[in-house]
């Protein structure tokens, strides 16, 4: 098979790029950004653990109230009463986090600790069927990191509930900057 030439090569970065090949500016200063702040989020953890648990907050009351004028406005329809209740707990959920954020931040720190416990007993059942590959060895360590995660935050919990939250949103942040950051250096590079 023959080496692809300079012009199929570009055709085809402009075929997984897509749209973003139009605009890579934007996507290198939203990598920038998203990298800022992800730094900003390592170095002051609880504070971003406070501020995400307040946007969550906010999100919430906003959702509720967008659900309730949704359950208002469609009178006569069946599940009208289960849209405002639906409204309501939202509400309530995000009053309740703007009220109590430490308690809040400790609920959200459990629910991650069971997310990697369960995460990593499911990767280690399939490392376990798929152990004819020579590759299994991947899912048995990429599941005992996931347990053993899970592990460490409920070693330290609740004082994990302070930072964790913050610190793996930072840690998100910065991945999705960098991804971002070299999808825009790769889109710039088309037009070049």
């Amino acid at each position: 098979m023959a080496d692809p030439t300079i012009d199929q090569v570009k055709q085809m970065r402009t075929a997984v790029l897509g749209a973003a090949a139009k605009v890579p500016g934007a996507l290198i200063g939203l990598g920038i950004l998203f990298i800022v702040l992800g730094m900003i989020g390592v170095a002051g953890q609880t504070l971003f653990s406070f501020v995400s648990i307040n946007v969550l907050g906010a999100f919430l009351i906003v959702g509720g109230i967008l659900q309730g004028i949704h359950a208002l406005k469609s009178l006569g329809w069946k599940s009208v009463g289960i849209q405002a209740i639906l409204a309501i707990l939202y509400i309530a959920a995000g009053l309740y986090t703007w009220a109590f954020p430490i308690p809040a931040l400790e609920v959200i720190t459990l629910w991650l600790a069971a997310i990697f416990f369960v995460t990593g007993f499911l990767r280690l059942v399939s490392a376990f069927q798929h152990r004819v590959f020579g590759e299994w060895f991947w899912l048995v360590l990429s599941s005992a990191i996931s347990i053993l995660l899970g592990v460490m935050i409920m070693n330290s919990f609740p004082s994990s509930s302070l930072w964790l939250p913050g610190l793996l949103i930072a840690v998100e942040l910065l991945l999705q900057g960098w991804s971002m950051l070299f999808l825009g250096l790769a889109a710039r590079s088309l037009t070049k």
